[in-house]
Parts: structure tokens; sequence; C-alpha cells
């Protein structure tokens, strides 16, 4: 059998396969991003599901696609805690970039990742191609869940955040300043803290706010400077999405990448389903 998972910073899919390709279940768990967390912490967020406990000794190839898992260090770390429980498997751990890449496209194309975190990769039909390192939510992760959320923080503390808004944001959330701290200095999954304030920007009554619009544009426009124009052929082949964040922002990206003459292509809000279609194609 063979397990799949879609590791976030914020929640994991995995999806178990038979011989055929047929879905022996779905299952989620919270974020498993080894940049962020300590092998003990993993551990405990895999442990503590029980639809996974159940196939620990009969998984016989696991390949884990995530968040955190493009350097060799975090890298290992979450190989070391997968193998510890499945240890009959064959385990291998790919950035999330990988999983972005098949759930998408099979042709040459960029194909950025906007969810709690963020990166970009160009894939050549063949090979992907990742230059620039993803260096998570402290240097980089533009347009992410993790940026915006910080930048609703900063704006609401810096009263730039319109009056109205404020206030909705302060009945929506914990605001204390010693809990902000606690979150972000000495728990686990700051970015993924982080990223919890951004659904304020996204729900259907308030979304069209000239204000959020701003927010989600000045971040887009920051990630495509960075991340996607960096490639030498970006006005040459189309530019795909994957996770929650570009896919709540659809609109806005589409008219940011026109904007510098670049084309769109898909959008998918969760690659799980990709990943299915393109593991059945190669049983």
């Amino acid at each position: 059998m063979t397990l799949i998972t879609d590791g976030g910073s914020t929640k994991c899919d995995w999806v178990l396969l038979d011989a055929f390709g047929k879905i022996q279940f779905k299952t989620t768990t919270k974020g498993l991003n080894p940049t962020v967390l300590s092998k003990t912490e993993l551990s405990i967020r895999i442990s503590e599901n029980p639809t996974l406990k159940s196939v620990f000794d009969k998984v016989k190839i696991l390949d884990f696609y995530g968040a955190g898992c493009s350097t060799a260090v975090p890298t290992s770390d979450l190989r070391d805690v997968l193998q510890t429980f499945f240890s009959a498997a064959q385990v291998s751990v790919r950035e999330d970039t990988a999983a972005a890449v098949f759930a998408v496209t099979t042709e040459p194309g960029i194909v950025c990742i906007l969810g709690t975190g963020s990166n970009s990769c160009y894939f050549d039909g063949s090979e992907i191609h990742t230059p620039i390192p993803a260096l998570g939510y402290v240097l980089m992760d533009e347009a992410s869940g993790n940026h915006y959320g910080r930048r609703l923080i900063r704006d609401y503390f810096y009263k730039i955040m319109p009056t109205h808004l404020a206030a909705e944001f302060e009945r929506q959330f914990n605001l204390d300043a010693d809990d902000i701290k606690t979150n972000l200095y000495k728990k686990a999954n700051p970015n993924a803290y982080l990223a919890s304030f951004a659904k304020f920007m996204f729900r259907p009554e308030i979304s069209n706010d000239i204000y959020f619009q701003d927010v989600i544009k000045e971040g887009m426009s920051e990630f495509i400077k960075n991340r996607i124009l960096t490639f030498e052929n970006a006005k040459e082949v189309p530019i795909h999405f994957i996770g929650s964040i570009a896919y709540c922002s659809r609109e806005t990206i589409q008219k940011c990448l026109e904007e510098n003459n670049l084309q769109l292509g898909n959008i998918v809000k969760r690659p799980i389903d990709g990943l299915i279609d393109y593991y059945r194609r190669n049983i």
C-alpha cells in the first residue's frame, strides 16, 4: 500500500492507496513543518491520529510532500520520525513544490504555492527547478497566509486599519499583546498562528473592502516581483497556483498577472486530489 501526504504548516492531508490505486482512506493531521517543529512535536502529531496508527506496519511506500522540506536538516528530521512509525515503508520526503507541480500540470510552467507559506518553482516538463530556496516566514513567504496575518496585526496596532474593520478585528481575535507574543515566540507553529488571522480578509461579507483589496494586491505584487519575474521565461509559460490563499485571491491574482503581461494557468485549492490522479496514472 502507498501512503501519500500533502503536508502544510497548518494541516496535512493523507491518502492511502492500494496496489490498484483505490483509495483506502483519507485523513488529516495537524501541520508537520519540520522547520518550525521539533522531532517530539512531529511525533506527537502523527501518533495522535488513530487512522494512521492502524496502518503503521502495513504501509510499503510513504511519499511525503511538505512545507519546510527544502533543506537537508529538517527534511532528514522528518524522514527519521516517519520511518520510526512506518517501519516497513520506503519513506521519501520532498518539498511541497513537487506535489504542487504533480497536481496542476504535465507541461512546462511556473508553479506557485500560496497557503500558510509561499513558494515557487519552474517545471520544464520533466524536472523541477527551485533556484531560490524557501527561507520561511521570517525572511520570505510573500502573499502567504502568515504574510497577510502579520500585515493585519501590524496595521491594527499601528492604527492603519480602518476603524470599522479594526472594531470587527477585535471581536474576532484575541489581540492581547502578551498572548500574541507567547504564540509567536514561545509556542510551536508561529507561522500557522499568523496565518490564522488572514481568514479575516476573505470572508464574503467584507472581502470587497478597498483596504483588503489593497493589502492583497500589495502582497501579490511583491510575490510576482520576487518569485515569478525572477524566472527568465516567466512571460512565455503559464503561471499556476496552489493553496487556499491563492484560491481566495484568484481575481486579484489574475489582475496582477495581466498587469505584468503574465499568463494565468490553473488555480487549485488543495493539491491532494491532483496527487491522487498522478499516482493512479503511474501505478
